[in-house]
């Protein structure tokens, strides 16, 4: 047999080799050696991805493979509060303003009885028949009035019927059977018609059901926090019926008295509504800064433009008082208020948007926390300047209506006491808009990178912490 033949029949008997599964390491082959001459360690397989059979993919093969594994499960937990430093500073800057502001409400408070009332009193009807004829006996012009029978349902001479004469104007409701409506009463005869003048609807329930129909959506769709949204809404009603108009009508100054009576509204509703938290304490901070300068450029434009704050409503008011009033003080703290609600809408948004900014990425910093939150806050502002002079635009169509029509030059138009003081409410509050929101940017910034990040990776040589 020849040498090729004998090698031929010792490779048949020979059994096939075991092929190695590549997903399995096999610990008694030898590992290859690195490129430098030295051997590979026994366990990189681990370093590779690789586990060793039958091997727990316990703690210590976690921190062996690498500390990235291990701050995962510290994802889920509450977000840890800011230091104790940046919450010092917080309360060191607001706490004063909260404290002025409660002491000035207290003080600004009015004791006592308040002004008498001058006005006419306010009872209710039912229009019960309806009749056109001249406005007196024995009239003979053209004018018609209207003769209403209403029954009284209160007052002095509630179940009883009167008759009353209503000019059958342009400017005048008109009034049909069935009609519920108020009457001002001036105190003479109770069953004479002509202590009584017919003046408006009743319309106490259409408006209940629509305040009704408010509080179920909000409810609905924000559920707690729109449970505590409605009752941030009542306490700032509840701060304008019960100290801001009562403080105004006693004769206290209408400024100091809608910025005592904003700042309570600010810090009660703003809290109440987000909770007690560096976020919501960044919040109120950019508004109560906005607030000032709105405060400082409504002072000092109306007295640039000789605004008197005088207009129709205001007359009958001084006329209903008996007493003076600052009526430029009055405008101002119109202004104030007014702008409140807009600039918490504003600061609250670009305060949330930091911080969810910094959840998303805690490797930002300060400037890039920054820029961001400015770049959001673009949009933001623009729709919200536009929406506020929108609605001073609709609040003040009829003046605009009527001056369109008087024929005088636009320049003279813009420049009457009713539109200027319009046009300097919008353009105060929206340059308080625009300046809330790099200020809210910038404070919600410096807060936002002082609060505890995620679990920084931990590196194999560091220990790992109980």
């Amino acid at each position: 047999m020849t040498e090729a033949e004998l090698a031929k029949r010792d490779r048949a008997a020979r059994p096939d080799p075991v092929r190695p599964n590549p997903a399995r390491p096999n610990p008694a082959r030898p590992e290859p050696a690195r490129p430098d001459g030295t051997a590979r360690p026994a366990d990189s397989a681990e370093h590779d991805g690789a586990k060793p059979d039958g091997e727990e993919d316990s703690g210590a093969a976690r921190r062996r493979r690498g500390g990235h594994h291990h701050g995962h499960g510290h994802h889920h937990g509450p977000a840890t509060p800011v230091s104790p430093r940046v919450r010092k500073l917080l309360l060191a800057l607001l706490a004063p303003f909260a404290l002025a502001a409660v002491v000035g409400m207290v003080l600004l408070y009015p004791t006592g009885d308040g002004p008498e009332s001058r006005g006419q009193q306010a009872v209710s009807g039912t229009v019960t028949a309806t009749e056109a004829s001249p406005c007196s006996s024995g009239d003979t012009s053209s004018d018609q009035c209207l003769t209403v029978t209403v029954e009284m349902t209160d007052g002095v001479a509630k179940g009883s019927d009167i008759r009353t004469a209503v000019p059958i104007e342009p400017s005048t409701p008109r009034f049909a059977v069935g009609d519920d409506v108020v009457l001002a009463y001036n105190g003479g005869d109770a069953l004479s018609g002509g202590s009584y003048q017919l003046v408006d609807f009743q319309r106490g329930v259409p408006l209940s059901v629509l305040a009704a129909l408010f509080a179920i959506a909000v409810l609905v769709l924000g559920r707690w926090q729109g449970l505590k949204a409605l009752g941030a809404l009542v306490l700032s009603f509840a701060v304008l019926l019960l100290f801001v108009l009562p403080a105004i009508l006693a004769g206290e100054n209408p400024l100091l008295v809608a910025i005592a009576g904003a700042g309570v509204i600010m810090f009660a509703v703003l809290y109440l509504t987000h909770g007690l938290s560096a976020r919501t304490s960044t919040a109120v901070l950019g508004t109560m800064v906005s607030l000032t300068l709105i405060g400082v450029l409504s002072a000092v434009f109306s007295a640039a433009t000789n605004l008197t704050g005088l207009d129709d409503q205001t007359a009958t008011l001084l006329g209903s008082l008996g007493h003076g009033i600052d009526t430029r003080g009055l405008l101002l703290a119109g202004i104030v208020i007014g702008a409140l609600g807009v600039l918490d809408d504003v600061t609250v948004t670009q305060t949330s948007a930091v911080w969810e900014l910094r959840a998303a990425n805690p490797a930002l910093g300060w400037r890039e926390l920054y820029a961001a939150g400015l770049r959001i806050g673009r949009d933001h502002v623009s729709s919200a300047v536009n929406t506020l002079v929108m609605a001073y635009a609709g609040a003040a169509l009829p003046v605009l209506l009527y001056s369109s029509l008087s024929g005088v030059g636009l320049g003279t138009v813009l420049g009457s006491q009713t539109i200027a003081q319009e046009i300097v409410r919008t353009l105060v509050g929206s340059i308080g808009l625009v300046a809330a929101v790099p200020v809210t940017t910038a404070v919600a910034a410096l807060v936002a990178v002082r609060e505890p990040a995620l679990e920084p990776a931990l590196s194999p040589a560091t220990p790992r912490t109980g």
